[in-house]
């Protein structure tokens, strides 16, 4: 039977706390040090104990035990060299694959969970290893939305969020309220998809068109996902025409700017000395108006308008 995602961030909590603990935790510890727990104390034992077998099952190696002669409630922990594996030997081609991976999980906050349990463990009063916070390898996503870290957190918390949206031939946002139920990717784009509380209907937002800070407008868990929800397949439907190409005309400084001047349609020399023309096609405003915004005082957006109003407002975001 496939483990819930909630249960399985909940039982990742649970081990890097244990595992990163340099004495025995109470059940009182591990309950405020790890989150996914409920209030109630007695639910509480029953998870507890639930997850306990569940760890041991799994093969980890969880020890039970006290701190000092005398005390009376036994603790938990899970022994660092009984956990770790001994030492690997790969072969050249898969050290090649490792590296791939870590390159391709890059930059999106994925490692919350754990960072979050051992926050809540040095709160809650028990000793942590540093090392363990900061591993060698962090599994990250490749994205430069800045809404990825916010809509991921709503989605796993089950929170609704409100952000403006800029739809595609309007250069003003409009504010959307939406309780996600997942983000995606498709061919080069994320994807939030969630129920929009104004038009009540299922709807599917690109996160490059997101605008501003992405806030949560109700408390974690009040999100509730239809349990035949295929956020992968909302996505595909919402996607299936690609967007017309547009075209814009920049100022490039010369000698600089060649990841444009790669595709570009056309250059030629601007009337200002040191400076060329260059035009380029186009079908995502988000998307371009970020990589042009990435080549800063170098790159002038002359048209459209749009376009240029986007990279204004993403190099104003940078200073801010």
């Amino acid at each position: 039977m496939a483990m819930s995602r909630r249960k399985t961030e909940r039982l990742l909590s649970l081990v890097v706390c244990l595992l990163s603990a340099r004495r025995y935790l109470t059940a009182t510890q591990i309950r405020a040090a790890v989150p996914g727990y409920p209030e109630s104390f007695d639910a509480f034992k029953r998870m507890f104990e639930r997850d306990k077998d569940e760890l041991r099952e799994l093969g980890i190696p969880l020890e039970t035990g006290t701190n000092a002669v005398g005390d009376d409630e036994l603790g938990y922990r899970i022994s660092r060299q009984a956990y770790e594996l001994p030492d690997i030997r790969l072969e050249p081609d898969e050290v090649a694959m490792l590296g791939l991976a870590a390159r391709v999980w890059r930059r999106a906050e994925l490692a919350g969970a754990a960072d979050g349990a051992l926050l809540k463990l040095r709160a809650a009063g028990a000793d942590s290893e540093d090392d363990l916070s900061q591993p060698r390898i962090e599994p990250r996503v490749q994205t430069a939305e800045p809404a990825f870290g916010p809509l991921w957190q709503a989605v796993r918390d089950r929170r609704p969020v409100a952000f403006g949206y800029r739809v595609p031939g309007r250069s003003t946002a409009l504010r959307r309220n939406l309780e996600p139920w997942g983000v995606t990717y498709r061919r080069g784009h994320w994807y939030v998809v969630g129920f929009d509380t104004d038009r009540e209907a299922e709807r599917v937002f690109r996160l490059s068109r997101i605008e501003g800070t992405v806030s949560f407008t109700g408390p974690a868990g009040s999100v509730t996902v239809p349990p035949d929800t295929d956020v992968r397949a909302a996505v595909r439907d919402w996607d299936h025409e690609p967007a017309s190409p547009r075209t814009c005309v920049l100022r490039v400084r010369a000698g600089a700017g060649l990841g444009l001047r790669r595709y570009a349609e056309r250059i030629a020399a601007d009337c200002e000395p040191g400076w060329d023309l260059v035009e380029l096609s186009y079908t995502d405003t988000g998307w371009t108006s970020e990589h042009i915004a990435g080549f800063g005082p170098d790159v002038v957006v002359l048209e459209p308008s749009d376009l240029r109003d986007a990279v204004i407002g993403r190099l104003k975001g940078v200073l801010a």
